[in-house]
């Protein structure tokens, strides 16, 4: 058998010729070739580049179970999936085929191949039994014929028996007919008289060869007993009979009947009728035999389709003792009925194709075979009617199902077609076949937002991560062409330099990447884009507008008059109040806005509750009767501001007043008030402690200029140790004090015009009297925050005073 493969290779190349028959392509290959033998160049057959095989999806379609063919779709060769068995795959009929199709798309393509097997002479002959008996009468006269129980070879064509051969023997010799099917039968031939005293047994040796190369070859021993006794043998009436019966005939009926005579008489007369060896094991089962009568009926299934033509053996031998037989041969012929529904098969060739694919485009490929004959075997073939599909006639059998009309996915994603076949037979018969064809979807839909812009709420003070809003598109489409994913565009967030949301991609959920303070940002807005992911994507864009809401989170930041820490407090005159005059005013400010930065204003304490009341509204500390004598010269006063916020948020402050009993009535009180509250920032806090800085840092260097010039003045007067610039400052300084206190003090009463927080800080510069011997300046701040107006009418007051 490995000697037999290997003989095949050397001449595989010989039998691959390819043939364009009607439109096939046709291979031939010898039978038991290993996987990944060379059957042909498709691609070259087909005149395609390689580059298309995989651009165009090359495929085999085959709806044999057993992938018996592949192709590589790099180079375009078709070679064997698997070894292939002739005799298991076709039997011993005359020719053998695997057909497939090969399919292409962009465009739609198909192509009929068929790849005949050829037989290969790798079965051996053999016999049934390996030694046969035969008797033969010693009175048979020479050319006698007596049938041999013919080899089986499963090998077709030339491979089967081509021939018999008999050993070398003086009286008997060998017949070779050939059957109608093509068959070897050998007969054993007598060409010699016998005697049965001079020899009463032959040995020979049945030797059946094949028409291989190498030839095979397969034996059986035949004994020969010579008889003696019967001399004539049974003789039938036809040497052939002939006789034809319907397919679906019934079990049990009349086929025909034969008929032997023998001269003879007596038991040598009596003839049993039988079917030979030649007679296939098929025929024996489809066929029974009476061997009385020599009746041939029905027993099993008849089958045109499978086998149109059976030929049985039949032989009538006597009862004698030495038994003689007389042989002829029975043709049936099968009559064809519609027995056979259409066999529709359906090789697709795109079971999905896109909605806006041209009228025209092929679906699938159709096929339809009935192994009926004439009328029995014409096909018609039709699909529902309503559908943007058709059904067009190919060549023979075959049809394509082609769009017909405009396809749309979001309407009918899906179509399943029925196809009916049906023949011509009376009655005739039908066969439907279901495709279910899906429709792409394109993406010809843009997402929709729900509306073009969306007002976002969010309340200040929030936890970032927090979920905000969401925003909604919808696409028709379907698949990825429907599905839509949500960013923010780059660069296109106004009021904003760094993005404060986020979005998530899939749900269109906005959500805060930080807590929003609404004192820093009160609005922003970006664009959201909504985009499938078709190819080429689609998109379009909303709008969304982030407001964010006041939280009451800002207590009220008292700005003026300074608390009792500060380095100065309001000074005002005993003399110069009268009922109902403002003293000081409580300036306030609350970063929040709306009804949260309304403020209301409340003492808590005071040193003499008598004195003082304050505005609700408007934070004005006005005095309520006059200072006496008995009052204490310094007074304290707690305010409290509140906001109208839920909850409501406040601040207090500490007021020191210093009570001085020698002012002038004209003078007014003193009080640190800033020019207006809705300019004072965190920048006038800021510039409030560099300017303090600084004049802090001022005063120390002239406090450290003054102590050189003490020593200076020491040593110059050091015949005068009880007298020092220290004795002389001190009393400078309490004059100083008694001049600023009584003509030099700038008091006010409140600003009805208050300058901007941010106005810079001045220094006025009082001399005392004997400021041409006095080694210091004072330098007194000038609030920023009092009225221009007051101040400059204060300054000339005192000035006039002064002089």
């Amino acid at each position: 058998m490995a000697n037999t493969v290997k003989s095949r290779v050397s001449f595989i190349f010989l039998l691959g010729a390819l043939n364009l028959i009607s439109g096939q392509i046709r291979y031939s290959i010898p039978e038991e070739l290993e996987y990944g033998a060379f059957v042909g160049n498709i691609a070259e057959d087909l005149k395609l580049n390689i580059w298309e095989l995989s651009a165009r999806n090359f495929r085999l379609v085959s709806d044999d179970r057993n992938q018996y063919m592949e192709v590589n779709v790099e180079n375009g060769i078709l070679h064997v999936g698997e070894r292939i068995d002739r005799e298991h795959l076709c039997g011993q009929r005359s020719t053998c085929s695997i057909s497939f199709q090969i399919a292409l798309d962009n465009p739609p393509e198909m192509h009929r191949v068929a790849v005949e097997i050829l037989d290969v002479n790798d079965n051996s002959p053999s016999f049934s039994k390996d030694v046969y008996s035969l008797r033969i009468i010693e009175f048979t006269a020479p050319g006698a014929r007596y049938p041999l129980e013919s080899a089986f070879d499963p090998d077709a064509g030339s491979n089967t028996i081509s021939g018999y051969q008999i050993s070398p023997n003086s009286h008997f010799g060998l017949k070779v007919q050939t059957r109608s099917d093509g068959g070897k039968m050998a007969g054993l031939l007598l060409e010699k008289p016998l005697d049965r005293e001079e020899q009463s047994a032959f040995h020979l040796v049945l030797t059946a060869i094949d028409g291989g190369i190498p030839h095979r070859s397969g034996t059986a021993q035949i004994i020969i007993s010579i008889m003696d006794a019967n001399d004539n043998a049974p003789v039938f009436d036809h040497g052939i009979y002939r006789t034809n019966v319907l397919e679906n005939a019934p079990e049990g009926t009349l086929v025909i009947k034969v008929n032997a005579v023998d001269l003879d008489e007596g038991t040598n007369a009596e003839l049993t009728y039988s079917f030979t060896s030649h007679t296939l094991q098929m025929a024996r089962e489809l066929f029974r035999l009476d061997p009385g009568t020599g009746e041939i009926r029905v027993q099993g299934v008849l089958d045109f389709e499978q086998n149109n033509l059976h030929e049985l053996h039949v032989e009538a031998v006597d009862k004698s003792y030495f038994a003689m037989t007389g042989h002829t041969k029975v043709l049936v012929g099968l009559i064809d009925v519609n027995d056979n529904i259409p066999e529709v098969e359906v090789t697709s060739v795109s079971s999905t194709i896109p909605e806006d694919a041209h009228a025209g485009t092929i679906i699938a490929a159709i096929s339809v075979r009935d192994p009926d004959v004439g009328e029995n075997g014409q096909i018609q073939c039709a699909i529902d009617v309503n559908i943007p599909f058709k059904l067009q006639k190919a060549q023979n059998d075959n049809f394509k199902l082609v769009s017909n009309d405009v396809l749309d996915c979001e309407m009918y994603p899906e179509y399943n077609i029925s196809i009916s076949c049906w023949d011509s037979g009376l009655p005739p018969l039908a066969a439907i076949k279901s495709i279910l064809v899906s429709i792409s979807d394109v993406n010809d839909n843009a997402p929709k937002f729900t509306q073009p812009s969306y007002n976002v709420l969010v309340m200040e003070n929030n936890q970032p991560g927090a979920f905000l809003s969401a925003v909604i598109a919808l696409d028709p489409d379907l698949g990825q062409n429907g599905a839509v994913t949500y960013s923010f565009l780059e660069n296109k967030m106004q009021n904003v330099s760094t993005p404060p949301i986020s979005i998530n991609l899939e749900s269109g959920s906005i959500y805060a990447l930080l807590s929003f303070d609404y004192e820093q940002l009160k609005n922003f807005q970006t664009i959201v884009q909504a985009q499938d992911a078709g190819l080429p994507p689609l998109s379009s864009t909303a709008i969304v507008n982030v407001i964010i809401l006041d939280q009451n989170d800002n207590a009220p930041v008292i700005i003026s008059p300074l608390p009792c820490n500060s380095p100065a407090s309001v000074q005002i005159g005993r003399q110069a109040i009268y009922p109902g005059d403002v003293v000081t005013k409580v300036i306030a400010i609350d970063a929040d806005s709306g009804i949260n930065t309304r403020l209301s204003f409340q003492i808590l304490e005071a040193s003499d509750s008598s004195l003082f009341s304050v505005g609700l509204l408007s934070g004005e500390i006005s005095a309520v009767r006059r200072f006496n004598n008995q009052d204490a010269t310094t007074q304290k006063v707690v305010i409290m501001v509140k906001d109208n916020g839920q909850p409501s948020l406040s601040s207090t402050t500490t007021i020191c007043y210093s009570v001085l009993s020698n002012v002038p009535e004209k003078l007014a009180v003193q009080s640190r008030e800033p020019s207006g509250p809705e300019n004072f920032t965190e920048l006038s806090i800021y510039l409030i402690i560099i300017f303090g800085s600084t004049s802090f840092i001022f005063l120390a260097i002239i406090i450290i200029l003054a102590v050189l010039k003490c020593k200076q003045d020491r040593n110059i007067n050091h015949y005068n140790p009880t007298c020092c610039c220290c004795c002389r400052r001190s009393n400078s300084n309490d004059a100083f004090h008694r001049r600023n206190f009584s003509k030099d003090m700038i008091s006010y009463s409140g600003a009805q015009q208050p300058l901007p927080i941010s106005a810079t800080y001045q220094y006025s510069v009082r001399l005392p009297p004997d400021s041409s011997k006095s080694d210091f300046l004072f330098l007194k701040p000038c609030d920023a925050t009092l009225p221009l107006n007051d101040l400059n009418a204060h300054t000339s007051s005192a000035r006039k005073e002064e002089i």
